[in-house]
């Protein structure tokens, strides 16, 4: 049967059907308020669809309360008395009424309002909506496509869409196909028949009005934690159902365009923050999970983290001789590799300032090829040349039998009273769950001898709490591995460094940050960063400042540090995320950043600065050390409402861990550290949720290494099940 095609084909772009519900007059206030903030960009005229789009994600995406509050000043602004109230002297006018409403006061004088909102506005809630706003206004600006599927900002910026011209010669192959229902693409009818094509046994159930499907194993998520444990089990030879939220991509399938990408590729489509908006958060939602677009760093689990949860979280896994061989097997698996041929030009300066600086410098192995020079595979790997776990665990799962239902949400876990009395209390039954596709009204009811969890740390807490599952430790211990982000900027004709930030492997080189006594406090790496990104996360002082910033980001080199956070947050509903930072963290954190602007400086750049919201930076050129170390002694990482009210910056974390923790008891952890439910028998946990606490590092190789020695103990354990029975 003939492959269809996802919408990420035809360019990923939204159709412009719009469903915010916001009025009319709010969205002139919303239109006033983008075009202040958005920068003067030749080529770029004023567009019209930016207000549009930022109230249909404002409406999706939105805390519940934001929208409201949002939606309630925008209708102020739009009368004369409200916008007195808000702005002050820069709305009187010299006629009848002598008051203007937002929207017909001058371009200058709502720039000056908002610049005075951004920057001395005591009323934190108005400023944390304007915040959200100046976010996301910048980010659809430079990473919306029109028909040619281009932004006429990109060029004035010096940014090319990666062509990714060694792309593979064979295009039509997608290996995960032969395994695959995709819902998104099927009616009742014909759901039913692939169901069965597949091997599943399919029974109806009009009374309740769900189909039954009946396997032995069923998956929730395939990520790396999924992804591995539906690889080992079906190897097995069990019969392996994964569900997945999200849609299945190819490398054909990509478009390295960052905002169609970020929409489908990532959880709340990349613009996901905790409750008080200092964090924002990368999680992948689709098959492969983060693994399918992760910048390809794999690192082991550190020797002193390894014990740190053997000794004293008591988790004997963690010293056994089958985890360390099982980091041996997944780097195997996915090709990790630690040769880089040609590296790209952030890591040329991480490695030339370091070295300059007599710091060291250590390579970080990847999985894919030595020679991998792409720089967009954030937004999915064109060339294929990265093993995420989309071309690696799920390849090895789908030609063992496993079927890969996309486009589904699991609703709740099936747990039932053990008449038995074992225990755990409850057995584990399945799984019900729903298509997202509205043409199909049947829940899927997945019955299966073992159930696991495997949808990441931001959803598997709440999916085990919606279930009925009580204990204390589900959706706390959250870590974050938070990350705050130095930039240097190099033009092109001072340095002898070559190339654009956005090419290249994203990740090849990490400097650790080491205290006296030898500890790392911090790790400096290179993030991918598109224009949208870029624009969005700069500081914003004015409409010409944000310009200027722009037109430099080719040659804006950035580094970030990131902590082993000590602090921890909670989830325990969808989307709702609160984290509390620890002092030490923040202290190991200004360590991290005060180290990643002396890199910059060391490499060569003329100017430096961090993300604060005022616009924190220095010139390089003829500036003493004195100079270089008071500006390094100005540096802070505000980190909300308490802080100065002109000074706060964004957090960023693509890392989420330990929120469903192994425990030696119920008392001490969500799982067992065979990774079952403490409540329910036969419900695993297999995903970074189960993690002790932060890994210090990327997590990949610890994850995947993880839910292999789990997976293969289930296994294992329904082997000799199979062997009792008979």
């Amino acid at each position: 049967m003939e492959r269809k095609c996802h919408p990420l084909l035809r360019g990923g772009r939204r159709e412009t059907r719009y469903s915010h519900g916001f009025s009319a007059a709010e969205m002139e206030s919303l239109a006033s308020v983008c075009e202040a903030i958005l920068p003067p960009m030749e080529g770029q005229a004023n567009n019209k669809a930016v207000p549009e789009e930022v109230a249909e994600i404002i409406t999706e995406r939105g805390f519940f309360e934001s929208v409201i509050l949002l939606r309630v000043v925008l209708a102020i602004l739009s009368t004369r008395l409200g916008t007195l109230i808000l702005c002050g002297t820069p709305c009187f006018a010299d006629k009848w009424p002598f008051i203007n409403k937002f929207s017909e006061m001058s371009l200058e004088s709502r720039e000056k309002v908002i610049q005075k909102w951004l920057r001395h506005c005591f009323f934190t809630p108005i400023r944390l909506a304007f915040v959200f706003v100046k976010f996301l206004a910048l980010y659809v600006f430079f990473s919306q496509v029109g028909e040619n599927l281009d932004n006429p900002t990109w060029e004035a910026m010096g940014y090319q869409v990666d062509s990714a011209e060694n792309l593979p010669k064979d295009q039509k192959e997608r290996p995960l196909q032969k395994g695959l229902v995709e819902t998104i693409h099927e009616n009742e009818s014909t759901l039913v028949h692939f169901l069965k094509q597949k091997g599943l046994v399919v029974t109806e159930n009009p009374e309740e009005n769900i189909y039954k499907i009946k396997c032995d194993v069923v998956i929730v998520g395939s990520g790396s934690g999924g992804a591995v444990a539906a690889g080992v089990l079906a190897k097995s030879g069990k019969k392996v159902v994964v569900l997945e939220k999200g849609n299945y991509f190819h490398s054909t399938d990509y478009s390295s365009l960052e905002g169609p990408s970020m929409n489908q590729l990532y959880e709340q489509g990349g613009i996901l923050t905790t409750l008080d908006g200092k964090i924002m958060m990368l999680a992948g939602s689709t098959v492969g999970g983060g693994s399918a677009v992760n910048w390809s760093a794999c690192i082991k689990t550190p020797k002193l983290v390894l014990q740190e949860w053997a000794e004293d979280h008591k988790i004997p896994l963690f010293s056994s001789p089958q985890y360390l061989s099982a980091m041996d097997v997944v780097c195997q698996r996915i090709g990790v590799t630690d040769k880089c041929v040609k590296e790209g030009f952030q890591n040329q300066i991480l490695r030339k300032g370091c070295e300059k600086l007599g710091l060291n410098v250590e390579v970080v192995g990847r999985n894919s090829s030595e020679d991998h020079f792409c720089g967009s595979c954030c937004f999915g790997c064109r060339t294929g040349n990265k093993q995420g776990a989309d071309s690696t665990w799920l390849v090895d799962a789908v030609n063992s039998g496993a079927v890969i239902i996309t486009g589904c949400r699991a609703e709740r876990f099936i747990l039932e009273k053990d008449i038995y009395g074992g225990r755990r209390g409850r057995k584990c039954l399945g799984v019900m769950a729903k298509s997202l596709n509205r043409s199909i009204r049947k829940a899927l009811h997945i019955e299966a001898e073992v159930t696991i969890s495997a949808c990441g740390s931001l959803l598997t807490p709440p999916l085990m709490i919606a279930s009925g599952l009580k204990n204390q430790h589900i959706g706390k211990n959250l870590h974050l591995h938070p990350v705050l982000m130095a930039w240097g900027h190099f033009p092109e004709s001072d340095s002898e460094l070559k190339g654009r930030i956005y090419e290249g492997g994203i990740i090849t080189s990490i400097n650790k940050v080491v205290s006296e006594d030898f500890n790392v406090r911090a790790i400096i790496e290179t993030p991918a960063i598109g224009p949208g990104q870029f624009a969005a996360l700069c500081p914003w002082q004015s409409r010409l400042d944000i310009k200027n910033r722009t037109l430099k980001y080719a040659r804006t080199a950035h580094l970030f540090a990131m902590i082993r956070d000590r602090g921890s947050g909670e989830v325990k509903r969808e989307g709702r995320i609160s984290y509390k930072f620890d002092e030490l963290d923040k202290e190991n954190m200004k360590a991290g950043l005060r180290q990643a602007l002396k890199i910059l400086v060391a490499a060569g750049a003329v100017e430096v600065g961090t993300h604060r919201s005022d616009g924190q930076r220095i010139k390089c050129g003829g500036n003493s050390d004195e100079a270089l170390d008071e500006f390094l002694g100005t540096l802070s990482v505000a980190d909300g409402p308490k802080s100065m009210v002109e000074k706060w910056t964004t957090y960023c974390s693509a890392h989420q861990m330990g929120s469903c923790r192994m425990g030696r008891t119920e008392k001490e952890g969500a799982v067992d550290e065979n990774g079952e439910s403490w409540e329910a028998e036969g419900l695993f946990v297999c995903d970074a949720s189960l993690l002790p606490g932060a890994v210090g590092v990327n997590p990949m190789i610890t994850i995947q290494s993880t839910a292999y020695c789990i997976s293969k103990k289930i296994a294992e354990s329904m082997a000799k099940g199979l062997e009792l029975q008979r």
